[in-house]
């Protein structure tokens, strides 16, 4: 078997005692020889069905243990997993059925008839159920099969993965991820944040996207440690669960609702050595608050669909506030002007450009896509706008397609919204243009208050007055309870910009 498969790392860390990988509903804790064991009945299930390397498996599960055995096991029959994000709809899942061409789609119980019906009508071969507690046909079919399993061997270059991007605009596009990608990822990871045989990580995130599977679990089985696994982020659970666990890792989300509950201590806290965040940015105000409360500084990290993780703040030496930290071992990052391709100057903003082992090897049957996406010396364009410090650590101003452009002057989002972020009374904001007759695009900022705080924004834009170029400062400041965001805690601009398109029609630059 080649090193390069994800499960020979899996079971080359098998710890020499009978560790606890997850910890389900109900309490069920599984050794890693129970996975190894299990992983194979379900992977004969999968050959036995016609599963062949290179096939796809589709999967829109809820989270379980068994869900967690049923990726390695399509990794181990030589399948590329693709999960779907269970909040997806039926028109939805049918576009990724029909684009994907999978010979098995894996659904809850629940789902399953109205599902089967989308998919046979897209072609696929076999439709079973896998629910929350780990039970369906899918189990019921591997209860009854060999727990000895040959892996299918793969290359590096061979797909291990196929993961739909958001498609806030566009059709949605299948990023290919190899087993190379998976694995250098995973073992820089591991290395970088210093995971262990020793580790307990409180697994609360899905499972259908890159942070959830491809972060914690793979990081995690590839150290040896144990998991205890959450069906979703709860406060009472995730404190419940910090005295036994030595790691957390969440989006911004996790840590500000943990700080609202008031209960986080560095007593409750004395057992863990590390808090990640990521898969949107951290405001510095929480990086700040959690450190008084803990006396843990969290590690922001940046990573994307189509290239795993990218960057980390350090394991040892300052965890910088605002920033994403430097690249993982093997990996080249650089700024560049988003037309030309030249090299940022300075300390300048620049569109960030990746190339690695971790980088992906193109969009699914989309060619041209893929060719443009990257440059003639392979570098991967994210689109995400970054500028690099004089220490090196690398600092995301927002996407290029959240560049505000008014009268001619560049404007970057995440500037303004640290100003804001950082006034009395406001937990966080999200800043975005939209369409002007004079200045091209208007600045507007929404912003969220916090718990009990009365915010009024003539009171915020006379502070920002003081802190901002007057071409920077928000036209329009409107005050809502939340802003809009998607599974994995991101702030969806597409949609606020969508909301407030008309906000300045009809007007003139204001003296």
């Amino acid at each position: 078997m080649p090193d390069n498969h994800l499960s020979d790392h899996v079971r080359s860390a098998i710890p020499a005692s009978a560790a606890v990988v997850m910890k389900g509903p109900g309490g069920v804790k599984i050794t890693y020889g129970e996975l190894i064991d299990r992983s194979a009945q379900f992977a004969n299930v999968l050959s036995g069905v016609g599963v062949a390397p290179g096939d796809r498996v589709a999967v829109q599960a809820k989270k379980s243990a068994e869900a967690i055995i049923f990726y390695l096991a399509v990794i181990r029959c030589g399948g590329v997993y693709l999960p779907l994000n269970t909040a997806y709809t039926s028109s939805e899942i049918d576009y990724f059925l029909r684009d994907a061409e999978p010979t098995v789609l894996v659904t809850d119980a629940s789902e399953i008839d109205r599902l089967k019906q989308v998919a046979d009508r897209a072609g696929v071969a076999h439709t079973v159920a896998l629910d929350a507690l780990g039970a369906g046909s899918i189990s019921d079919a591997a209860d009854r099969a060999s727990t000895r399993f040959g892996d299918i061997e793969r290359g590096s270059d061979d797909l291990a993965a196929l993961l739909y991007t958001s498609g806030t605009t566009g059709r949605s596009k299948g990023a290919m991820l190899t087993h190379g990608n998976l694995v250098s990822n995973a073992l820089a990871l591991r290395d970088a944040w210093r995971f262990s045989q020793n580790d307990v990580l409180i697994h609360a995130l899905p499972i259908f996207h890159v942070h959830g599977l491809f972060v914690a679990t793979n990081v995690t089985m590839m150290a040896g440690g144990s998991m205890v696994i959450l069906p979703k982020f709860d406060v009472e659970a995730i404190i419940a669960a910090i005295p036994e666990a030595t790691c957390l890792m969440g989006v911004p989300t996790f840590y500000t609702r943990l700080l609202a509950c008031g209960r986080l201590s560095r007593e409750l806290c004395a057992g863990m050595r590390l808090f990640v965040s990521g898969s949107a940015p951290l405001p510095a105000s929480t990086h700040a608050a959690f450190r008084r409360a803990t006396g843990h500084a969290i590690l922001e990290r940046y990573g994307m669909t189509e290239t795993n993780m990218i960057t980390s703040n350090p394991y040892d030496g300052e965890r910088r506030a605002g920033t994403v930290g430097f690249p993982l071992a093997g990996i080249t990052i650089r700024l560049a002007d988003a037309e030309t391709g030249a090299a940022t100057a300075g300390n300048g903003v620049g569109v960030v450009e990746v190339k690695g082992p971790n980088v992906f090897s193109g969009y699914w049957r989309m060619p041209g896509k893929t060719q443009a996406e990257f440059r003639d010396d392979g570098f991967f364009v994210t689109g995400d706008l970054g500028r690099i410090d004089r220490d090196g650590y690398l600092t995301i101003v927002g996407r290029g397609k959240d560049l505000i452009i008014s009268g001619g002057m560049n404007i970057y989002p995440k500037e303004v919204e640290v100003e804001i972020d950082g006034l009395p009374g406001v937990l966080e904001s999200a800043v975005v243009g939209v369409p002007h007759d004079d200045l091209g695009e208007g600045v507007v900022a929404v912003v969220v208050p916090r718990s009990g705080a009365a915010l009024e924004p003539r009171l915020i834009r006379e502070a920002l007055s003081e802190r901002l170029a007057r071409f920077k400062q928000p036209r329009e400041i409107i005050v809502v309870d939340e802003l809009p965001r998607n599974t994995m805690g991101k702030i969806q601009k597409n949609r606020l910009r969508h909301t407030y398109a008309g906000l300045f029609a009809g007007q003139g630059r204001r003296p």
